[in-house]
């Protein structure tokens, strides 16, 4: 051990140490940040999860049909290839299983300490370093922090007059009550998206009777989905290129998907004009009442809002017993739903499939920079991040599946590999004494969300009246395809960084 003084002997170098992580959210995006970490020889990690287990939205999503959309090699670690899939598209069972048992398997979970809700992240100009507060009393110092809390946690209900005077059950789909037997009962259910096209034809056949309030329609076409039998495992397993070839095959496709629906493909009108034949064909086939159909018809142009893949959305709507209600929602009261036309729909239970605060990123925490400076004034206007990753003026904070890195198509684990990766990279760069408090610089941060909100405004989504848009600027999605994303994030560029701590 050395013991002497520099003015006694050589100066000794600095050693460089592991800096200290916190990620925030135990989900894919969370767990995928520590592999990253690690991978790079960064252990010093804890990740702080609010429920009692990790999952995310795969945790909290227990609604009667749910999902992916997205096929299983491709909505899937890379670095974990599972090849006993029971379907191409991985239902929630199947999905979260699949997390914990890898993220287990790996060493993940042993970083994670759940019943921990952050709220408020303040750096301390004296530590240079940031002090995590959690609503239950702990504290934890680190020199990085990753929130990856995503766009799809925060589930909304509108505020709507009435709202609370529901005598029956009212429930979010993100926040299924199991507890309520739906036999029989005349079930509302508020909302046509993503969640709702799942568990409406979940539920159909229990209900008495149903009726789905749609304030628009969606554009529903056809789930390619396929049972994965043992056959199909021996195979996969012996020949494991396969399911490689199929991963590359689905994101080519998917790939081909995000360039229409951004606009940035010479193949977007053709592309576009054949998803919408499939989608009118799709929707002659399975509904039968001819007013029921033109009541089903989106009044927006494909792909201002996401694509829906269903196999049984618009049968269980053309049921005897189903109502679609196109008028707006305009209260609620004690026995049911009043609508715009003063119609009261009696019901004995509400469920909310009105989605998530995707916008809202970081709802709940408060994150206050060097000279006191929130993230909310940063903000103010629409959240912005230099790659989705980094914020101008705060050291050492990044996001996972942060602003613009949202897709219309393709697998969101992907991007966020992506980010992880990047994320690990700096974090070594910063163990490695290049850097102490690394953030975007401001010049560089302003040009890419100009550069952002520039091609958001070609694509399909500009202009639209969806939870996309917040203030008339795009803060959710990524305007190009997920291999440009990859790319750009691929390799840190240390001039787009400065040291501010």
């Amino acid at each position: 051990m050395v013991t002497s003084t520099p003015a006694q002997g050589p100066r000794v170098p600095r050693v460089p140490r592991s800096p200290r992580v916190v990620v925030v959210g135990a989900g894919f995006g969370g767990l995928g940040v520590v592999h990253a970490l690690r991978e790079r020889g960064l252990t010093d990690v804890t990740v702080l999860e609010r429920a009692e287990a990790a999952g995310g939205v795969w945790r909290d999503n227990t609604y009667p049909g749910a999902a992916c959309d997205v096929p299983s090699p491709l909505y899937s670690w890379s670095w974990a290839v599972k090849t006993d899939w029971r379907h191409r598209y991985g239902t929630q069972p199947e999905i979260l299983a699949y997390l914990r048992e890898t993220a287990a398997r790996e060493g993940l979970l042993d970083h994670v300490e759940t019943g921990r809700t952050v709220t408020s992240l303040r750096w301390s100009e004296e530590a240079r370093s940031w002090t995590v507060a959690t609503a239950e009393g702990a504290t934890y110092e680190a020199d990085v922090v990753v929130t990856a809390t995503g766009q799809l946690s925060e589930p909304v209900v509108p505020d709507l007059p009435g709202a609370d005077s529901f005598a029956g059950p009212s429930f979010h789909s993100a926040q299924w009550r199991h507890d309520v037997d739906l036999t029989g009962k005349r079930v509302a259910v508020v909302g046509t998206g993503a969640s709702a096209i799942q568990f409406v034809p979940g539920i159909v056949d229990r209900v008495g009777a149903l009726t789905v309030f749609q304030r628009s329609a969606p554009y529903v076409v056809p789930k390619p989905d396929q049972e994965w039998g043992e056959r199909h495992h021996r195979v996969f397993d012996r020949v494991p290129a396969l399911m490689g070839a199929e991963r590359r095959s689905w994101f080519w496709l998917t790939e081909r998907l995000n360039a229409a629906l951004v606009g940035e493909s010479p193949l977007t009108p053709a592309i576009n004009r054949g998803l919408r034949a499939v989608w009118r064909l799709h929707l002659r086939r399975q509904v039968r009442d001819a007013t029921l159909r033109a009541r089903l018809v989106p009044d927006y142009p494909i792909g201002c809002k996401r694509l829906l893949f269903s196999n049984d959305w618009y049968p269980a709507l053309d049921r005897d017993h189903v109502e679609v209600v196109d008028t707006a929602v305009a209260g609620v009261e004690p026995t049911g739903v009043r609508t715009a036309d003063g119609v009261l729909h009696e019901v004995d239970v509400v469920i909310w499939g009105t989605g998530f605060a995707a916008t809202r990123f970081l709802d709940g925490v408060e994150v206050v920079g060097p000279g006191g400076r929130t993230l909310a004034e940063q903000w103010r206007g629409g959240a912005r991040a230099h790659l989705g990753v980094g914020v101008a003026g705060f050291p050492n904070l990044f996001c996972v599946y942060g602003p613009n890195t949202n897709l219309g198509g393709s697998s969101i684990i992907t991007m966020m590999e992506a980010q992880a990766g990047w994320i690990a990279q700096v974090a070594r760069g910063i163990a490695d004494g290049r850097a102490r408090g690394v953030a975007p610089r401001a010049e560089v941060y302003d040009a890419y969300d100009e550069e952002m909100q520039t091609r958001l405004s070609r694509s399909a989504w500009a202009g639209c009246s969806s939870w996309y848009v917040e203030g008339g600027r795009i803060s959710t999605n990524w305007p190009g395809r997920v291999q440009e994303y990859q790319e750009r994030t691929a390799r840190v560029d240390w001039s787009q960084l400065e040291d501010v701590s």
